[in-house]
């Protein structure tokens, strides 16, 4: 038998209706007492395993070697912790009026974090961008947003950031940079076990980042706080997102012109620096916010599935761009692949949580 794939033509990511379900689950049958103190204890475990494997898959040596193309990777980072902080700082100004002041911070927060993995890499190589650029700028982000993103919230969110406090830094510390390190120091040993079995470890982390969604949007369920959102501030807060989004590509794309980036160069820093990553948001925002993390993070799943949107008809179009011959090869050799495998591996990999 054939194993049943999730229509190509769905412009839905299939793991945000399963994100969507558990926050109806949520509101349904919220974790209480006994029961909540179980989901949260689990929520914590399931985040530092995260973690661990996040640390245990990034390849030390593959980081090291993109060093040599440092002024793509500085190029990306601004975007992800300079440009885009600055843009939610400018947000601001639409609250009231479009954005309740819970609903931006959680716009802001969704500034601050990492840039995907995954996604950056299907789409830069679906659009026959620089891969190995985008597999090295998307861990940079990730590992430095580790530490960025907590200094970063406590910086621009403070205390108003829904129970963000000093002592947030410290459970950060503990429950994702030790972890993280952790998984680096053993990769060694068991390095080729993840490789082996990434599949299954996949489904692993998907199912973590839904306990953790649950937990959230329980407790947000139980202290009353979806009270303050109405249908006409979420459709304000989607305009909002779709113009950061486009800002965003614009300035990655037309930004990397002006620093005479070539073609490849430029498609790998509008793909990993216009992305925030939902897989590193949502158990830092479980950790920062507390119960208030379900409004924190609804920002980060709306703009998730707005890029993955986005960016799949971008790549699309860039596919089909003219590439000068020697361009071409030089891509394939770089990147492993021509254009219908790299499209064949786009399709596969767009729709993970990066």
């Amino acid at each position: 038998m054939k194993r049943l794939k999730w229509p190509a033509w769905l412009p839905v990511d299939p793991y945000i209706l399963l994100l969507l379900g558990t926050v109806g689950l949520a509101a349904l049958v919220p974790a209480r007492g006994t029961s909540a103190d179980v989901a949260s204890g689990a929520s914590t475990a399931a985040i530092a395993f995260l973690f661990f494997l996040y640390g245990a898959r990034l390849s030390t040596r593959e980081a090291l070697d993109g060093l040599k193309h440092w002024r793509l990777h500085v190029t990306v980072l601004a975007c992800t912790f300079v440009v885009f902080p600055l843009l939610g700082l400018a947000a601001r100004g639409l609250v009231p009026v479009f954005l309740t002041d819970p609903l931006y911070q959680g716009l802001l927060f969704l500034t601050l974090v990492p840039s995907t993995i995954q996604s950056s890499i299907a789409f830069t190589s679906m659009a026959r961008g620089n891969v190995p650029a985008a597999i090295c700028a998307g861990s940079f982000s990730s590992l430095v947003g580790i530490v960025v993103t907590p200094l970063l919230a406590a910086a621009l969110l403070g205390s108003s950031g829904g129970g963000f406090s000093a002592d947030s830094l410290l459970e950060i510390v503990l429950q994702l940079l030790v972890p993280f390190l952790a998984g680096q120091l053993t990769r060694r040993w068991i390095g080729g076990f993840i490789t082996r079995h990434k599949k299954v470890l996949g489904l692993v982390d998907r199912g973590s980042i839904l306990l953790v969604v649950y937990t959230a949007f329980s407790e947000g369920m139980v202290q009353g706080i979806w009270h303050q959102v109405s249908p006409l501030r979420l459709g304000g807060l989607l305009v909002v997102e779709a113009v950061l989004l486009a800002l965003m590509l614009a300035l990655t794309w037309y930004g990397a012109k002006a620093l005479r980036f070539g073609r490849e160069d430029r498609i790998a820093i509008q793909f990993a620096g216009s992305k925030k990553s939902l897989a590193s948001g949502l158990p830092m925002a479980s950790v920062l916010f507390g119960a208030h993390a379900s409004l924190a993070v609804l920002p980060l799943m709306l703009f998730h599935q707005m890029q993955l949107m986005v960016c799949a008809v971008i790549a699309k179009r860039r596919s089909h761009d003219p590439v000068p011959e020697d361009t071409a090869e030089e891509t394939r050799g770089v990147s492993g692949a021509g254009p219908a495998a790299a499209s064949r591996t786009a399709v596969g990999t767009a729709t993970r949580s990066g």
